[in-house]
C-alpha cells in the first residue's frame, strides 16, 4: 500500500511557476496522489500548514548545489509543535535559469527582481550582460518576482523557469543564465507518516552537544562504530546561546535498520538536543 495514500492536503512554496511547484509536481506522480493544492509564499509557513493541518504534506527546498543549504528550511523544520513531521521524500531538480519581462529586448532592462538565491546563482550573467546601476529587487520566490512585475515598469525583468514565462504570459529574453549549467536544488516532502524501508535510503538528524571539548567527535564516533557512512553534515547557532550550534547530519540507512536504530538510539543520548528528521529513499541528479 502506497504510504501516503491518504494525503488530504500539499503545500509548496509558490505561487505557481515556481521550481517547488516543480517538485510537488514530481512527487503527486511519483506517488500517485492528487491531494488539495496550496501555495504560499514562504518556506515557514509551508512548515506551518504542515504542522497545522492533520493529513497534509509541504515541499521545502533543501539544498542548492551552489549556493549550499537552504537556511529557512531547516531552522524551522526542527520548530514544529508537531515533533513528528519529518522528510518523507527528496527529489533533484535542475535548475535552469531564464530572464524574463515584458519586454524582449536584452539592452532595455534596467532592474530585475527574484528570490536572493536565483540572484546569486546568476552573479555572472548580471555583472556581464546587465547595467551597472541595475536596480535589484528582492521576492520570496521566482514566482513572486514574475507576479511583481505587473507593479514596476516595462524595463523592470524577473529571473524564473520556463514554466514561469508560459504562466506569466513573459517572454524569455535570455534562457540558462546561471552560472553553473549544473546547478541543480534538493526539494524535500514533508510530513507526519511512517516511511518503509527500500534499501536505498538516508536518514537526516539533528542534534546539538555540550559546549565542551571532545563532545562533537564522542557522537561521530558513535557513526564510526556502526560503520554508517556520513554523506552530509552542516551546522547552524542553534540561537538560545553564542557559541552553540545545531549539527545536521545525512547519512546512509534507514531508522527501521537495526544497527541504524542502534546508532540513532546511542547518538540521542550523548546529545543536549536530538530531533529525528526522516527515514526516506535517496535520489540521484
Amino acid at each position: 500500500m502506497n504510504f501516503l495514500s491518504n494525503v488530504s492536503k500539499i503545500a509548496f512554496l509558490g505561487p505557481g511557476g515556481s521550481y517547488a511547484e516543480i517538485a510537488k509536481d514530481e512527487f503527486k506522480d511519483r506517488y500517485d496522489i492528487y491531494p488539495y493544492e496550496e501555495p504560499l509564499n514562504m518556506i515557514r509557513r509551508v512548515i506551518d500548514y504542515v504542522d497545522d493541518n492533520y493529513g497534509a504534506v509541504g515541499v521545502i527546498p533543501l539544498e542548492n548545489s551552489i549556493e549550499g543549504t537552504v537556511r529557512e528550511s531547516s531552522d524551522y523544520l526542527i520548530k514544529t509543535k508537531n515533533p513528528n513531521i519529518r522528510i518523507l521524500a527528496e527529489v533533484i531538480i535542475p535548475i535552469q535559469h531564464c530572464l524574463l519581462s515584458k519586454v524582449t529586448e536584452l539592452y532595455s532592462i534596467t532592474g530585475v527582481i527574484s528570490h536572493p538565491q536565483a540572484l546569486a546563482q546568476c552573479q555572472n550573467f548580471i555583472h556581464d550582460n546587465l547595467p551597472f546601476n541595475l536596480d535589484v529587487v528582492r521576492a520570496t520566490s521566482t514566482s513572486e518576482a514574475a507576479k511583481l512585475l505587473d507593479g514596476y515598469n516595462l524595463t523592470y525583468s524577473a529571473i524564473g523557469s520556463k514554466k514561469t514565462a508560459q504562466l506569466y504570459n513573459l517572454n524569455i529574453v535570455c534562457e540558462n543564465i546561471n552560472d553553473d549549467p549544473t546547478n541543480q536544488t534538493r526539494f524535500a516532502l514533508i510530513g507526519d507518516y511512517d516511511t518503509p524501508l527500500t534499501g536505498n535510503d538516508k536518514t537526516t538528524i539533528a542534534f546539538s552537544t555540550e559546549n565542551k571539548s571532545g563532545a562533537l567527535l564522542e557522537i561521530l564516533e558513535v557513526f564510526s562504530k556502526y560503520n554508517i557512512n556520513l554523506s552530509y553534515i552542516d551546522s547552524r547557532p542553534s540561537k538560545t546561546r553564542f557559541g552553540e550550534y545545531t549539527f545536521y547530519v545525512d547519512f546512509d540507512g534507514h531508522i527501521k535498520d537495526e544497527s541504524i536504530g542502534e546508532a540513532v538510539k546511542e547518538v540521542e543520548e550523548k546529545s543536549k538536543y536530538f530531533r529525528f528528521l526522516g527515514s526516506y529513499e535517496k535520489q540521484h541528479s
